[in-house]
């Protein structure tokens, strides 16, 4: 089978012919029909992110290992199964739960694998799905797909359930005003969850006019281009000068980390998501005198991506899939998400 591989950060992908692996016991054999393009798989390919006072913090140093299938927005058909996998049969169009955990850590304990001690990651750890076949170790990683466009539903298993967690952490109810920053893929889904879970006003903000409108289409009551004008000053004009009670920042790096803290009324939350790199300067007592709340968001559990298909399937949320591409065009994908061309998400079909 063909299969997309980085061989070397900062090195075009390789279209390599691999072994099909054989499922055993309980594990599945997909047959890939769309695979996302995420910004991690961005950080893959160029070997890291940028940390504070420009560190470079390089992936392998957390664990990564190259060669390297990537690919971890994985929706498909199952093509083969393990003798000991119930529940499921070859021909089901499934989503796979991309974030495994090596079983045993307090996280994984909970079910939250995401934040596994050991991550298993598919498409970080271990193969993904940038290739026309993945082998998943478990059939408890699928989610079953019946009546679903595979396309659009691929990016539900990053973009959709990292945005889904996002919201969730934030916390934020009728009559307040919830701010996501950045308005790319996980911002777009975090407007219409957003919209279909809270009932807050929503407020968000880009650089990009676009973009913005998509926003609009897609549910957010206020728009703002930050580079236009003050973002924090329209977030105060639009709540009366205190503040919003909620700011998600789905960019999350040395320009935006400040503006979203002074979006902040008093007891606001900031869920912080972005792996975009930078550093932030706190002023500390600042945070104990206006009682704010700091936390961080990364993909999400099983139980929610369940939730989140739920959603999809009554139509409360739509993945944008602007562009499609060959698993011979990769390169081209990452390039153009790189060049912020990409509105809302593109995906391969292998």
């Amino acid at each position: 089978m063909k299969a997309a591989r980085i061989i070397k950060t900062k090195e075009p992908l390789e279209i390599k012919n691999v072994n099909i692996p054989k499922p055993k016991s309980d594990q599945v054999l997909v047959k890939v029909e769309s695979a996302g393009v995420c910004h991690s798989d961005l950080h893959l390919w160029e070997g890291g992110y940028a940390g504070p006072q420009g560190v470079f913090m390089k992936v392998e140093d957390r664990g990564v290992k190259f060669p390297l299938t990537p690919g971890h927005e994985v929706a498909g058909t199952i093509d083969e199964i393990g003798e000991s996998v119930t529940g499921f049969s070859k021909g089901d169009k499934v989503l796979v739960y991309p974030w495994i955990g090596e079983g045993i850590c307090p996280a994984c304990r909970v079910g939250e694998e995401n934040v596994c001690d050991s991550p298993r990651s598919l498409g970080i750890y271990q193969d993904g799905g940038y290739s026309e076949m993945v082998l998943v170790p478990s059939y408890k990683y699928l989610v079953k797909l019946r009546g679903l466009d595979l396309n659009s539903s691929a990016s539900l298993a990053c973009s959709g359930l990292t945005a889904y967690t996002a919201v969730k952490r934030a916390e934020s109810h009728p009559g307040q005003t919830i701010v996501v920053v950045g308005a790319g893929g996980l911002g777009l889904m975090a407007v219409q969850l957003a919209k279909a879970t809270t009932n807050a006003q929503i407020a968000i903000v880009d650089i990009d006019e676009k973009k913005l409108a998509e926003a609009k289409r897609l549910g957010a009551d206020e728009i703002i281009n930050s580079a236009a004008g003050d973002p924090v000053k329209s977030v105060k004009d639009i709540t009366d000068g205190l503040g919003a009670e909620t700011v998600i920042d789905f960019v999350n790096n040395g320009k935006t980390a400040p503006n979203s803290l002074n979006m902040l009324k008093k007891r606001g939350r900031l869920v912080m998501v972005g792996l975009f790199g930078g550093s932030l300067e706190l002023n500390l007592p600042l945070v104990p005198l206006r009682a704010f709340t700091l936390t961080g968001a990364y993909t999400g559990k099983f139980a929610d991506l369940v939730e989140l298909v739920a959603l999809a399937r009554l139509n409360k949320i739509q993945s944008l899939v602007s562009k499609k591409f060959t698993l011979d065009e990769v390169n081209t994908a990452l390039e153009e998400l790189k060049a912020g061309k990409i509105i809302g998400r593109s995906v391969i079909n292998p």
